[in-house]
Parts: C-alpha cells; structure tokens; sequence
C-alpha cells in the first residue's frame, strides 16, 4: 500500500523542493473554494427534507418508512418544511442562516441509471448528450489554459483542484487532462503529513520499489506545497469519526494551509436504499437515518472549522445525488430510483433559506410517481460561476454548452452582483381552470418579462411537451390551452420558469 497517490503516483515527503515558497501559501487568502460533496446511490429527497404541508399525502405513500409528523425537524421561519430528525447538525446551520435547501433539482427527462446520470451531474450534460468533460473541468480550463503544459507555475504553484478518493471523476476533466489531483484516502494522507513512508520488503523488488518511489519523490512537483500547507495548521475543531467527517478535515486543512486550490471533491456513498431503508418499529432510525446522521454531522463540524480556522468568508459548499427516489415506498421497506431530490448549499455567503416549494404529492402515489424537477441542476451551477467564482456572462455560457439563469443562493455582493428582489410572490404564479380536466383545461400563468419556458411533465418527471418558450417585453398575465388528447388519466405537473422564478403545479387528467 503506497501512503498516498495524487493521479496515480506515490506521494511521500520532499524536502527543499524548488516551489516549497512558504511566503506564498498567504498570498491566496481572497481565492474563493467550492467543495463538493457527492451522496452516491441517489438519496432519498422526501425523507430528508419532508414536505410537512403535504404530509397526509406524504404519509399514506410510504406508510412502511415516513418519519413521524412530531419527529420532524422545524425549520426557522418555515412552517411548510422540515428535515430528518437525524439532521440536527443541518438544522442549527439553517437556523445561522448558513445552509440553503434548494427544492426538487433535476434536469428534464431524467435517466435512473446511476452511471448515466452520474456522467450527466458530473458533465453538465443534457440526458440525450455526451460530453467527455466536466462542468468545473471547463471552469478550470477556462481560467488556466494550456494546463497542464507549463504548470506548475509562480503564479499558479498549487493544484487546481483536489478529490479525496483513488480516482478523479469526470468532474474536473478537462479538453485534455483531468483538471484535479487526488489523494487515495485520509489514512493514507497522514502518513504524508506525518512523514510516514510505507514500509518494503527486504528483497530485490523492495529494493526496487524503494528506488521508484525515491524517483517519485524528485520529479513530484505538489507534495511539498500541500504538506507545507498541511503543517502549517496546527488545531482544528473535534470531527465525528467516520469516512465523510475524515475527507472534510483534510480539506480545512489545506484550505487554511493557503492551497490556492479552487475546487476539492469528496464522496460518500450507500444511498441506494431500495430496501430496509429504515427500521420498521421506529422510522427515524436506520440505514438511511445514519447516512443523513454522518453527512449533517460532518458539515457541521467542517463548517464550524471554517469559522474557528477564519477563513469562512471563502468557502462554500454544495451536496448532490445522481438522482432522487420514487414518491411511493416498496413492499421491501426501501425506495427505488426516482428523478429529482433536494440539494443542500451551506457556508456563511450562502443566502440561508428553503428556495423553492414543496414537490406536490398526489393523494393516490402510484409505484412509478416521480417528484418532478423544479431546478434543472446547471442553474445551480450557474449561480455558482456568476456569483461565487465571478465568471463572465460569456465564459459560463462556454462553460455549461448554453445559458442557463441564476437563482439568488449566493451573496452575490462577493463579486459586486446587485441582486434583484428574487423572493416569490405569495400569489400563484400560474392557474388552470377546470382542474380536474378531461378533454381540455386553460393554463394562466404570471410573468415579469423576459424569457418564460411552460412544461408539461408527466409523474415520472419527465417532460412530456414543451407548451410555450418566449421572450415577453412586459410584465403580464399570459395564457394556454391545453388540451388532453392523447393523454392517459392520471397526475401530471405543468412547470413554468421565469427568469430565476420556477412553479410547479400538479394536475389532473380525468
């Protein structure tokens, strides 16, 4: 076992290396961080934040694992929704105004595979394209191009990204090399730290294996920089003892060394809970209680290390799934693959809230019933381009394939955004009249100019028919007939966008 790989090659210690310039490390205090958690397995959205106002319909889809009503817990100032009662490191964060619950992301016409739809999160892709490179890998490519050609450099002497994993992802691959570097695991990294080398033995291939790893050690141009920075954090705050926690620490740690890294990625996985997802006698505990248990445990201590380290004003961080899971439990007490589930947004410059509504829940969910996306998941990322790394309207349209809107998650005054009053409205933003329909129902929505998408999506969250795609110069009430032709009884989802604004309304076709 080598003590730590970064791109596949043994790191040990180097000392007196050519770029180990201390001084440095505190050049890039104004560099802002993104770190990205990945919950792989496709975690279930409507058990973790629960939809209280729907909780009658909520309940009666999945009597075998729906967390008692008195169990949830309360959000500050929002009645209508609440999170698992294993979550209270997540709650206290919501009640500082440092985490954001982004409601029902998804994209349009979504795949329930997970390597598929795992490429499509990690690439920024349609459901129907392949892309060979990553959304962040695009971003990084964009500000350092020629990498890795030349690089390391004075300027640019740290890595541009950095995964916790054996692998790097598609995430940070760019046009020709993936953009981060990784580290195999967090043992393995405090062997580094330490100036622990992984012992040989003594034969002629542990002579052999000893002189390779010796030539690692002169031609690595990173370890120096990142044990600097390691060595230079001397206290941290106590983390949970578990894997996700473990990832996290190292992160604050370089992140406080002075790494100028923008970008650092870590996963955890066993979300794919298609059965026992929860204990029977008591639903608040159980497979799926102890994985939200570690995730919220492990953002509060890494965010409370951010503010004891000082260095909360430059990092923020996100979660995502590859996917949500069905409305409607199993008979094996789990939940199978579904399409959209919340995303969690949290650090200081995060604008603390739940954005978005409560996924509609039909009275009679049936087995195959999908929350359907409110938030196609590239806004979210194009939120984070404009607002946290202060990318050019033009680089994020190169950098996503297409424009996409922003939505206000982010302090946005950290890259001189004025913001524009983005709250919703208390009235609808759209009605249909007769509902429930049989042969035909007249759509009326609200919009405040500008570009307006209107969507049919049927239960599974998929778009079924594009009803209306403009541009309107004014304010306005707008209309649509929809007629049902074609369409097999049951709940379907009209979605309209507006700008940043998005509203979903369930329907019924008699």
């Amino acid at each position: 076992m080598t003590p730590t790989l970064i791109g596949g090659t043994p790191i040990h210690v180097l000392q007196d290396h050519p770029l180990l310039d201390t001084a440095s490390l505190a050049t890039s205090a104004n560099d802002k961080v993104l770190v990205i958690i990945q919950l792989s397995g496709g975690n279930d959205g409507l058990n973790t934040v629960i939809p209280i106002s729907e909780y009658s319909n909520y309940y009666n889809a999945r009597t075998n694992i729906a967390i008692p009503e008195n169990k949830i817990l309360k959000l500050t100032g929002n009645d209508a929704t609440g999170i698992h009662p294993a979550m209270t490191g997540m709650q206290n964060l919501f009640s500082d105004g440092k985490l954001n619950i982004v409601q029902s992301v998804g994209y349009p016409n979504p795949n329930f595979s997970h390597f598929r739809s795992t490429d499509i999160w990690m690439s920024g892709s349609d459901s129907d394209e392949y892309l060979n490179t990553g959304w962040a890998g695009r971003m990084l490519n964009n500000e350092n191009p020629g990498y890795p050609d030349n690089y390391p450099t004075a300027q640019k002497p740290d890595p541009l990204a950095i995964q916790i994993g054996s692998l790097t992802t598609l995430t940070c691959q760019g046009p020709t090399v993936n953009m981060a570097l990784s580290i195999s695991d967090p043992s393995s990294f405090y062997n580094l730290i330490d100036g622990t080398d992984a012992g040989v033995p003594n034969t002629n291939s542990g002579y052999e294996l000893s002189f390779l790893r010796g030539v690692a050690k002169l031609t690595n141009q990173y370890t120096a920089r990142i044990k600097a920075a390691s060595d230079s954090v001397k206290q941290q705050v106590a983390y949970p003892n578990n894997y996700l926690a473990a990832q996290l620490k190292i992160v604050a740690r370089l992140i406080k060394g002075g790494l100028q890294t923008k970008v650092y990625m870590v996963n955890y996985g066993g979300f794919d809970t298609h059965s026992g997802q929860a204990v029977a006698s008591d639903t608040t505990t159980g497979v799926h209680a102890n994985l939200l248990k570690v995730l919220s445990d492990s953002i509060a201590a890494f965010q409370s290390d951010m503010s004891g380290l000082e260095i909360e004003d430059r990092v923020i961080g996100m979660t995502y799934s590859e996917f949500g899971r069905r409305i409607k439990s199993n008979d094996s007490g789990g939940t199978d693959h579904g399409s959209a589930a919340p995303l969690f947004l949290f650090g200081k410059n995060v604008r603390g809230g739940v954005f978005g509504t409560n996924p509609n829940i039909p009275a009679t969910a049936k087995v195959n019933d999908n929350v359907p996306y409110q938030y196609d998941f590239r806004t979210v990322y194009n939120s984070i381009l404009q607002n946290w790394f202060c990318v050019s309207d033009t680089a994020q349209t190169e950098i996503l394939t297409k424009q996409y809107p922003t939505l206000p998650l982010i302090n946005a005054s950290v890259c001189g955004i004025n913001e524009k009053d983005s709250t919703f409205a208390k009235e609808a933003l759209i009605y249909n009249y007769p509902n429930p329909f049989t042969s035909f129902t007249k759509i009326e929505f609200k919009t405040k100019g500008g570009h307006t998408l209107l969507q049919l999506l049927d239960g599974s969250g998929t778009i079924m028919r594009l009803l209306v795609e403009a541009t309107y110069n004014y304010p306005g009430m707008n209309s649509y007939n929809l007629y049902g032709s074609g369409l097999p009884t049951g709940v379907y989802y009209i979605r309209l966008q507006n700008e940043d604004k998005v509203y979903v309304k369930a329907i019924i076709k008699m």
